[in-house]
């Protein structure tokens, strides 16, 4: 894993010189974010040595380097997820990379099902905590003493100061913002009814088949994360109806303005590094 690690680091750093602060994961439907990054250089994945390559439509592919509200980031256009075939190891990789690029925060994104019969389609939930049901680990395996603890801590999983800084923001822009817990599935299938009651009842409120794995790498290695969720289909009694992945790229597309803009005020408050 080391070796991997240091020839991708290699590589990007023969091709860009600056050194990101902040790290983005943009999940399904909502990569337009980029349009708000005044960006420096995109590198595909499939040139990136020791890279996955997204295979799903709805994300586009590519590692991008800029600026976006005054400060340096590199986003993933495109993620990776587990019912692609890869390894936990393998789609939390670019984790490890960002992190070892220069960023200390990592800000995550994805589309998801809601369970909380409170919410509504084209609501966004700030994600306060977890519940991993995918039944595996990225850090299952040999530990790097050097790159994380063998036994981190998940308590503080998603930084309780930016949750408390996004519900401000959200406040002073209108935007009615949900918070809640976020159940992570293999995939690819959508929940039955009968699943979508069990994911319920055993405490989250929204349920989706990604940003798990990716926060669990980011604790390892002591990175701080933000997370968050737009729901894009209802699995709630009597609200659940037929749905592809064309309706979930279309729910996310049409609230993500909105996300956009309460990411970039985020960004924008984030207090310069020393």
């Amino acid at each position: 894993m080391l070796k991997k690690i240091n020839e991708t680091i290699a590589f990007l750093e023969s091709k860009v010189t600056q050194k990101p602060e902040i790290g983005i994961i943009l999940g399904t439907g909502l990569g337009g974010l980029v349009n708000e990054i005044t960006v420096q250089q995109r590198i595909p994945y499939q040139t990136i040595p020791n890279f996955p390559v997204s295979t799903v439509v709805g994300h586009n592919g590519q590692l991008i380097f800029g600026t976006m509200s005054g400060k340096s980031i590199v986003a993933m256009q495109g993620r990776f997820h587990y019912y692609e075939g890869y390894t936990m190891q393998e789609l939390t990789f670019p984790v490890y990379i960002m992190k070892f690029l220069g960023i200390r925060t990592l800000i995550l994104s994805n589309a998801s099902g809601g369970v909380n019969p409170h919410f509504e389609v084209g609501d966004i939930m700030v994600i306060e905590d977890h519940i991993n049901l995918i039944k595996d680990n990225p850090l299952i395996g040999k530990n790097y003493d050097e790159i994380g603890t063998r036994f981190p801590d998940m308590s503080n999983a998603y930084d309780k100061q930016l949750i408390k800084k996004a519900f401000e923001i959200a406040d002073k822009q209108s935007i009615n913002l949900q918070r809640g817990v976020y159940a992570a599935v293999s995939g690819p299938t959508y929940e039955t009814p009968a699943e979508y009651r069990y994911i319920r009842s055993i405490g989250a409120d929204a349920v989706g088949m990604s940003t798990v794995p990716e926060v669990i790498a980011a604790r390892h290695i002591g990175l701080q994360c933000f997370a968050v969720s737009v729901i894009s289909d209802l699995g709630v009694q009597g609200k659940i109806v037929e749905i592809s992945h064309k309706h979930v790229i279309d729910a996310a597309s049409a609230v993500e303005p909105v996300m956009t803009s309460l990411i970039r005020q985020l960004i924008a408050d984030f207090p310069p590094i020393n």
